[in-house]
């Protein structure tokens, strides 16, 4: 969300000769790169309307099929089936099964992944896994010093719980500072102010070339582009379902362990969601097999089946193809950006080579809040983070190139 800023003074500088030339040439690229799209008739499974949305990075658009689907667990589970819903309609499952839909976008094998809980609760609970797989020898928890807060504060708090210090480190650092001492690195996959995309196949191998678990949080890629947990060993990853993966405000978030892990995967919350027989009611407590010990109490059953739903757009979507066109959104916006915001007014932060890339475009501007204040006004969303970053994030399900140009021609005329 962006905070309330003042509205800047209105543009009276007229738009030169040769910004309305590159605006032509752009309008038509930009239509031609629309009517090619392989990905264009998706937008239609969401309800949108003629605001550009760049804030997908933030919270996802609402899929259409949501609506329907939660008047029908409201109505015929809940209103008429009541509690019989947990067996006849596959409530009890859900973390599981809605787990294996998000883990196939992530690249995880069905039974590695549940969904339950924040993202905030996921980093407690891998991150405490994490310095107990470690082993008692190793004493550092290594931090992305750049990461989103929570992460920060959660990693802070389980170390102060398991006998860890934390250290800050730079994330493209991260492979070269791991080492004997190094329990756990804990790292941003995408980084939430500039949209740097990290190394997340060379940070896991040197993690454990070192002996040392690695744990990556999601939430800015998961959706966005191919992660391949699988494929890269990642040990244990969390992630949030409501930017990239539209599962809706406070939809619930997920955890990632490793199938050769979970035996050894000791939960620091043991709920009896989790437990091998939740209804016996023991007194002690024996976990569960598989992902599901990564979960803790009741299943928020209405928000889990919006996500669900939610996760139907993906139905004959590859994530290949929507990094292909994530990366030809943030190609035309950057030079969009380049032809028709006056020069020396914005500075791109995100990086421009696409392996350092995720789906987003931060520019700095020094009135960097006011600026996305009035752009809202005008009808183009995106967000901004203090000091003076102006964020757009672009969801390549739904986002045309047209809505691209629109931005960019926008923030050129609330600039100049």
């Amino acid at each position: 969300m962006s905070e309330p800023a003042a509205t800047p003074e209105p543009a009276a500088t007229p738009e030169p000769a040769a910004a309305r030339g590159d605006q032509a040439a752009l309008t038509a690229r930009a239509a031609d790169l629309d009517a090619r799209d392989p990905l264009a008739k998706v937008r239609e499974r969401f309800t949108l309307d003629e605001v550009t949305y760049l804030d997908g990075n933030s919270l996802g658009a609402l899929p259409s099929g949501v609506g329907p689907r939660l008047l029908d667990v409201i109505e015929r589970e809940w209103g008429s089936l009541r509690i019989r819903s947990w067996d006849q309609s596959g409530w009890w499952q859900a973390p599981e099964r809605i787990g294996d839909r998000v883990g196939a976008l992530i690249g995880a094998a069905p039974g590695q992944v549940v969904v339950g809980d924040s993202t905030s609760v996921n980093v407690f609970k891998a991150v405490v896994a994490a310095a107990r797989l470690a082993g008692p020898e190793r004493d550092e928890i290594l931090v992305d010093e750049a990461t989103f807060p929570t992460d920060g504060y959660i990693a802070t708090a389980a170390a102060r719980l398991t006998g860890h210090t934390v250290r800050p480190v730079a994330a493209p650092a991260m492979a070269d500072a791991v080492g004997p001492r190094t329990a756990v690195a804990l790292v941003n996959h995408v980084d939430y102010r500039t949209g740097r995309l990290h190394d997340l196949p060379g940070t896991t191998a040197a993690a454990h070339a070192a002996g040392a678990v690695a744990v990556w949080d999601l939430c800015h890629s998961a959706g966005a582009l191919p992660v391949g947990l699988d494929a890269h060993g990642v040990d244990l990853a969390v992630g949030c379902t409501y930017k990239f993966l539209n599962g809706g405000p406070g939809s619930p978030a997920y955890l990632y362990v490793r199938r050769d892990l979970q035996p050894r995967f000791d939960s620091p919350l043991p709920g009896w969601t989790s437990h091998a027989d939740p209804f016996g009611m023991a007194a002690g407590y024996t976990p569960a097999d598989g992902a599901t010990r990564g979960r803790v109490g009741t299943p928020d059953i209405l928000s889990m089946m919006a996500l669900d739903a939610a996760l139907d757009v993906w139905d004959g979507v590859a994530v290949e193809q929507v990094r292909d066109k994530s990366l030809a959104l943030t190609d035309f916006f950057l030079d969009c950006v380049a032809a028709l915001v006056p020069a020396g007014q914005v500075e791109p932060v995100t990086p421009a080579a696409h392996a350092e890339r995720g789906s987003q475009i931060s520019l700095r501007h020094p009135r960097a809040g006011a600026v996305m204040t009035e752009l809202i006004r005008r009808g183009v969303v995106g967000d901004h983070r203090r000091p003076d970053i102006l964020r757009f994030g672009f969801t390549p399900l739904y986002t045309r190139y047209a809505d691209v140009l629109r931005a960019a021609r926008v923030l050129g005329e609330v600039v100049r």
